[in-house]
């Protein structure tokens, strides 16, 4: 049995410990990850990479609260999410949690500060506020200047921008992104990971991103490898 601890008394914001993961697919009992272990400190770049199937992203859902463990615990600052409620699983990612996805997620019929709004509607801003938290968020991701533009007149990079700007836009605890440079030309991803890195080495944001790509992983502080269901410090040969 893993020691279960607190995930703030020694620095390390999440804790995942003792984690399987099995799915059914038909009567075949199918595991993703096996007792697996990772701690992941207050403010690091996470670079999380394996073969495809590998069950990052997998891993990924179980930090950000979108699945649950089939065994183990999960941890995010004195959190445990695994045994959260349903609802109160949802209250916990609207506050604490960022999610930044490949294919950016943005609804095309709504202009880039509508859909950077769209967390807030799960709180009580007023509609002022909410324009202030929105205009801030644009403005750190470079992109005040397309506020009333909607995604299929942006570029790629742009409307990851965007969605990276609807993360951040609570002020989330944790940013989780997976493959967010997956679908850029190589000068669009490193914009992008130039301001994930800045967003971590300038405002403190613990990140975790799932990759394929040595590329993306090397700008990360640490990178950890996944396969087979279980985590290594060095790649899998």
């Amino acid at each position: 049995m893993t020691e279960q601890r607190s995930g703030t008394s020694d620095g390390v914001l999440v804790r995942v410990g003792g984690v399987d993961k099995v799915y059914k697919r038909g009567s075949e009992a199918v595991h993703v990850l096996a007792d697996l272990n990772v701690d992941v400190r207050q403010g690091e770049f996470l670079a999380l990479m394996g073969p495809s199937g590998s069950g990052k992203s997998t891993l990924l859902n179980l930090i950000g609260g979108l699945d649950r463990p089939s065994k183990g615990f999960v941890i995010v600052g004195d959190e445990r999410i695994d045994e959260l409620a349903d609802r109160e699983l949802a209250a916990w990612r609207a506050r604490h949690v960022g999610f930044v996805f490949q294919l950016y997620n943005l609804l095309p019929v709504l202009t880039a500060e509508r859909n950077v709004e769209l967390p807030l509607l799960l709180t009580h801003l007023s509609k002022a506020e909410r324009k202030k938290h929105v205009a801030t968020a644009l403005s750190v991701v470079g992109l005040e200047h397309r506020t009333r533009h909607y995604p299929p007149q942006m570029s790629g990079g742009e409307q990851q921008r965007v969605g990276i700007a609807r993360a951040i836009v609570t002020d989330p605890t944790l940013l989780l992104c997976d493959e967010p440079t997956g679908d850029l030309d190589r000068k669009s991803g490193d914009e992008i990971l130039n301001l994930l890195q800045a967003l971590n080495r300038k405002q403190g944001k613990t990140i975790i991103m799932v990759t394929h790509d040595p590329h993306a992983s090397a700008r990360a502080s640490r990178t950890v490898y996944l396969n087979k269901g279980q985590l290594s410090d060095t790649p899998i040969a």
